[in-house]
């Protein structure tokens, strides 16, 4: 417990900085200096997205996006859908999908960090999106009620926990039965080092907290998720690569 701990801290003050950065103008992660994650699905698909650039949203919400991932290519997002965005950052997956489900659905965005939490608020507000809230807390204790959630996206998130089977059990506890679970992330190769593994900065830059593909897949099945698909998209590092993974809760 004091590992998940001191991993927490280490991760929640890196992704504060982060916000930190972008309110004083400098790039996050997907800006020209940005560096550490190199998650998400390819950018000609997700940054390169009309809806995504500027004049769309907020220009602070595409610099704390920190994963350069678009939801809309993780998951088809149907109008009235309830769905909640696991490290929600700066909060720009948020918003993509609250536009995507409608002034019926609601989306909620997820973190532990205060800065990205009053980040993201405000270019919700500069957004003028409604249906949409950002809530603190983390990712392997969800504050929001059993079987209240549709869809359940993340960018590059899951690979920063110091406790990932809890992570899962909360996405299958949030989900409701036949919810949909659509990440983008981080799978480190089999043989990944041990000198990576213990290295903290590349923890908190997405790399050694990834788990292999065949650890990923082990544990949504023990948390009660079927038809698991996982597609890799580009190597982000001589040990790692990007992948997208697609994954049903089981039906009651």
């Amino acid at each position: 417990m004091a590992e998940v701990e001191e991993i927490r801290e280490v991760v929640r003050e890196r992704y504060a900085g982060a916000a930190r950065s972008v309110q004083e103008g400098r790039p996050g992660c997907c800006g020209p200096s940005g560096s550490g994650c190199g998650c998400g699905i390819e950018i000609p698909d997700a940054c390169g997205d009309a809806t995504f650039g500027p004049g769309v949203y907020p220009e602070e919400a595409l610099k704390a996006s920190l994963g350069c991932g678009n939801p809309t290519a993780l998951a088809t997002l149907n109008p009235g859908e309830t769905v909640l965005d696991l490290g929600s950052g700066g909060g720009i997956d948020v918003l993509l999908s609250a536009r995507r489900v409608g002034p019926t659905g609601k989306v909620y965005g997820l973190d532990m960090t205060d800065e990205m939490l009053e980040l993201a608020r405000r270019n919700q507000r500069e957004a003028g999106v409604e249906n949409a809230e950002f809530v603190k807390g983390t990712i392997e204790d969800v504050p929001l009620p059993d079987d209240s959630i549709d869809v359940l996206i993340s960018n590059c998130v899951v690979n920063l926990s110091g406790d990932k089977p809890a992570v899962f059990r909360e996405a299958g506890r949030v989900l409701r039965p036949g919810g949909r679970f659509a990440v983008s992330d981080i799978l480190a190769d089999p043989d990944m080092d041990e000198a990576t593994r213990r290295d903290m900065a590349q923890w908190t830059g997405c790399i050694a907290g990834a788990l292999t593909r065949e650890e990923f897949e082990r544990e949504l099945l023990a948390a009660g998720f079927e038809d698991v698909e996982i597609r890799e998209t580009h190597r982000v590092h001589d040990q790692a690569v990007s992948a997208i993974i697609r994954a049903r809760l089981r039906a009651a």
